[in-house]
């Protein structure tokens, strides 16, 4: 039998070339390294010792810091997050008032290995008050309101899916005189407003809300403090009211949550204002819508 030996080299070597083709190619990561000594700290803009929680602009600095790092993931906890290389990130926090935050933040490794950290912080957020809101609360710097009590309906009562006081109007000058008595200082102060009261040393309180404000009894005026100067917060009437019933603009009173006529409820919504009058809607502890209507003090 005749041996082609040149068929039989080719096929060796084409065989040989196979199983070199075929041989698993191998990879390495290098050594994988865990981040270390990782350490977060932030700065809230405008941040003082009266105001912790910062102006209102809603920005905060995020330095992050750790050995064998290759990037940071941070979780601002607000439902954003983002992947940074390190140092010093700005972020701005959006929800209008003053909200607790957590922060994680993860030192991301060779091999995608992480340590993580989390740090809480409070961040004061101030809503963007309508100019034409501010120059009437304010007159643009500071202004005094007192109850009208020389009108129908200065105070009164409705259902809370209502916004007509149609349960009870008062008439004028019908209710005591510790409510017709206080004074409230509306005062600008940047994009914010603070408000002071001057209440004569009592307050008039409904019924129903004297536990709120740790008394005891019936509708009365009650003995309590209320000088302190309170930053009001603002932000978009959550009612469901509409332009054609309100400005759809609310704020909250910290505290005791009192302006002149006491019902147990801290959150006001504008309904109507001009540069001389305005009338507030609030829900009381009893469930219950109650108003107030303002003018400016002459």
């Amino acid at each position: 039998m005749k041996i082609n030996i040149k068929a039989i080299v080719t096929i060796c070597l084409a065989v040989v070339a196979i199983a070199i083709g075929c041989k698993k190619q191998e990879y390495s990561f290098g050594k994988i390294i865990t981040p270390t000594g990782l350490t977060v700290s932030t700065a809230i803009e405008g941040a003082n010792g009266t105001n912790p929680a910062g102006a209102g602009s809603g920005n905060v600095t995020i330095t992050t810091s750790a050995a064998n790092a290759i990037s940071y993931k941070v979780d601002f906890g607000d439902g954003s997050n983002k992947i940074t290389s390190g140092g010093d990130l700005v972020h701005k926090y959006g929800k209008p008032g003053t909200n607790d935050y957590t922060i994680v933040i993860s030192a991301i490794g060779t091999g995608g290995v992480t340590s993580t950290v989390t740090k809480k912080i409070t961040v004061f957020v101030a809503f963007a008050i309508p100019e034409q809101i501010m120059q009437n609360l304010t007159n643009g710097a500071s202004q005094v309101w007192v109850i009208d009590r020389q009108i129908p309906g200065n105070v009164g009562v409705g259902p809370a899916d209502g916004y007509t006081s149609s349960y009870y109007s008062a008439a004028p000058n019908e209710r005591a005189e510790c409510l017709y008595d206080d004074e409230i200082t509306l005062v600008k102060d940047g994009g914010t407003i603070n408000m002071t009261i001057d209440n004569k040393g009592q307050s008039f309180f409904t019924a129903a809300s004297t536990a709120f404000y740790g008394k005891t009894g019936g509708d009365a005026c009650y003995d309590i403090d209320v000088a302190a100067s309170r930053k009001l917060i603002f932000m978009d009437a959550t009612s469901g009211s509409t332009a054609a019933n309100s400005t759809r603009i609310q704020f909250m009173v910290p505290g005791n949550g009192l302006i002149a006529f006491g019902t147990g409820g801290n959150t006001y919504e504008i309904l109507e204002l001009t540069a001389t009058s305005m009338t507030i809607r609030s829900i009381g502890t009893d469930g219950l819508a109650w108003y107030q209507k303002f003018k400016v003090k002459s």
